[in-house]
């Protein structure tokens, strides 16, 4: 049996490996056996701390121990952590009105011949015909106050839920869309409920009908209590940037005209002084994930109780001092201004979907908007002493100009080897290039939420080492989606290729491939007789053939180690369970290689103590 009494106060220590997930995606044959199951997780649910979310680590623990109860095998393992989780929060659901729920439907539901509906940006533009099930499970929804998505696993449903249109999500999904799509929605503590189809093909599959009517008409009741989230916190990062917030935060000193506001006439509708300061401030608004930001309100949160995690979280921020605003702010002032810089200096023609800067306005105008954002970085905070105190701007200031110089030096290796007429690289100096281009800007956002909330001498090793191990990760991670096209950016495969930048990718293929080969791939970046698609094409082959993308992958595995071995030992709880938080969103993979936790047997005699740490 489970146990349901269970007390420790040791933390969950977790070691990261990867592994394929694929058989462990197995659906329960006989609606039996699922109500059986389904009935197990609603026991199990009801006796879990409903204060903070249930991470994937430990949710697989208690799966695993309902299966040996149930004396099955681990095929089931993914269909039981959805149920589980789905059961967990089915409270914190009935606590959101329906209005402010978000129902996510999957295109595949509906008749593969014969569907009159098209797509439009937000997916499926379903016409309530009553020829499939999409209709009627769309028009009780819509009729309870529901907003309504049918889409695949959309990467527009964080955003609408950061956006602050809804705050929880409903949805039908195939097992693998669940796990890809919904990862980063739990992980946050964003509530969260779903009932899986009944197999992975694409093509008029089925569903559970009344499991997903019962979850549509989960009641409203105000009495409920709700999970700690990361969620007013994300919201909070992403406010800041907001036309008319960014004008509170960080008012304009040149007039408050907006490039949305020329009507197509260009630049010359502006005051010729205004044009550089409207420019910057029109990128601000763009987009991005805001995560710099979000890590140094999150890690001054966490420092000062994690009251913004509560369900009151986004009236506690509110009451924040503004310089702990500003200064945030000023970290993805930085991350802008090296994005014109990076985006010039390697030719790229797209940022968050849009012509780059100088794609735009030129190189010269590019350069200087970039330079207004860096000094608008520093002007956020200098001027905050009455606010922060003069002692602790002055430390702040010196950290951001610490990272400032180590980024630049980054660069200018990374430069430098592209101009080299040699194109040797040893992985090792790739790995030193990224921990001076990546980890500078997650350590400033560090140490910056720290000294806004206190002293940070305790903390200066153990968050070096560990933002220098997530940004290495996170940049290698970068090098791989290169190989997989970037919707938000380069748009196309193989970029880092063309542009001639160094990556580990290309070292560790000139470690591992004969000699004639090493010379066929530095041949490569300067052959002008081979289209694009003929370099990338050869340089793919060349890099399968060395192993490369595996122990790319293997050298993520090990930098994501050595960051949950840091995490693990820091203090207070709610720091450590931020830098878990972190390591799992930002080093986010697809699921071939999504890090999963390898977790010690409990004992079948108090299997839930794993869930009652403080």
């Amino acid at each position: 049996m489970i146990s349901e009494n269970s007390s420790t106060s040791a933390p969950t220590r977790r070691k990261t490996r990867r592994r394929k997930t694929a058989h462990l995606k197995l659906v329960p044959e006989s609606r039996e056996l699922r109500e059986r199951l389904r009935a197990r997780c609603e026991e199990v649910a009801a006796t879990l701390d409903k204060s903070r979310p249930v991470g994937k680590d430990e949710m697989e623990a208690i799966s695993r121990q309902i299966l040996a109860e149930a004396e099955l095998g681990e095929g089931y393992v993914g269909w039981i952590m959805v149920t589980l989780s789905s059961a967990f929060w089915r409270d914190q659901i009935s606590s959101i009105p329906p209005s402010r729920r978000l129902f996510l439907l999957p295109h595949c539901l509906k008749h593969a011949e014969g569907c009159p509906a098209d797509y439009d940006e937000y997916g499926l533009d379903c016409k309530t015909c009553g020829a499939c099930s999409i209709a009627d499970f769309r028009g009780m929804a819509e009729d309870m106050g529901y907003k309504v998505l049918v889409a695949e696993g959309s990467p527009i449903v964080l955003k609408i839920i950061v956006s602050g249109y809804v705050d929880a999500i409903v949805g039908v999904a195939c097992l693998n869309v669940l796990e890809k799509a919904i990862d980063k929605i739990l992980l946050a503590g964003i509530p969260c409920m779903a009932v899986p189809l009944l197999s992975s093909d694409c093509r008029n599959t089925s569903v559970d009908e009344d499991w997903v009517l019962d979850m549509i008409k989960v009641p409203y009741s105000e009495q409920k209590p709700e999970t700690r989230s990361y969620l007013h916190l994300m919201r909070a990062a992403a406010k800041l940037f907001e036309e008319d917030q960014l004008e509170v935060i960080s008012p304009k000193l040149r007039g408050g005209q907006r490039i949305s506001e020329l009507n197509g006439h260009g630049l010359s509708g502006l005051d010729p002084i205004a044009a550089t300061e409207a420019i910057a401030y029109d990128f601000l608004t763009k987009g991005g994930k805001y995560s710099r930001p979000f890590i140094t309100m999150a890690v001054y949160d966490a420092m000062t109780g994690g009251d913004a995690t509560l369900p009151q979280g986004e009236k506690v921020i509110e009451q924040w001092p503004i310089g702990v605003k500003r200064t945030a702010m000023s970290i993805e002032t930085f991350h802008k201004a090296s994005l014109v810089h990076d985006d010039i200096e390697d030719d790229d023609q797209f940022r968050y979907g849009e012509e780059t800067m100088h794609s735009r306005y030129g190189i010269p105008t590019a350069i200087n908007v970039g330079d207004y954002l860096v000094g608008m970085g520093y002007r956020l905070v200098s001027r905050e002493s009455k606010d922060l105190g003069a002692e602790k701007v002055v430390d702040i200031l010196d950290l951001l100009a610490d990272a400032h110089q180590r980024l630049a030096e980054g660069q200018g290796a990374e430069l430098l080897w592209r101009d080299s007429l040699s194109k040797r690289l040893r992985p090792i100096d790739a790995l030193k290039i990224y921990a001076l281009k990546t980890s500078p800007a997650f350590e400033a956002a560090f140490f910056c939420g720290l000294r806004l909330a206190g002293e940070i001498d305790t903390y200066v090793d153990a968050i070096k080492s560990f933002a220098r191990n997530l940004g290495v990760a996170f940049q290698i991670l970068n090098d791989l989606k290169d190989w997989e096209g970037d919707s938000n950016n380069k748009l196309d495969a193989g970029g880092d290729i063309i542009g001639g930048r160094p990556t580990v990718l290309w070292a560790l293929a000139l470690e591992g491939l004969a000699e004639e080969e090493q010379a066929e791939l530095e041949r490569m970046v300067e052959d002008q007789d081979r289209s694009t698609g003929e370099k990338i094409h050869r340089v793919k082959h060349l890099y399968e053939k060395a192993n490369v993308f595996e122990q790319a992958n293997q050298l993520v595995d090990k930098h994501q180690e050595r960051a949950e071995a840091i995490a693990n030992d820091i203090q207070p709880e709610e720091l450590r369970q931020l830098l878990h938080y972190l390591i799992d969103s930002v080093l986010e993979r697809h699921s071939e290689h999504q890090p999963t936790i390898q977790i010690p047997e409990p004992s079948f005699s108090s299997p839930l103590s794993i869930l009652a740490q403080p």
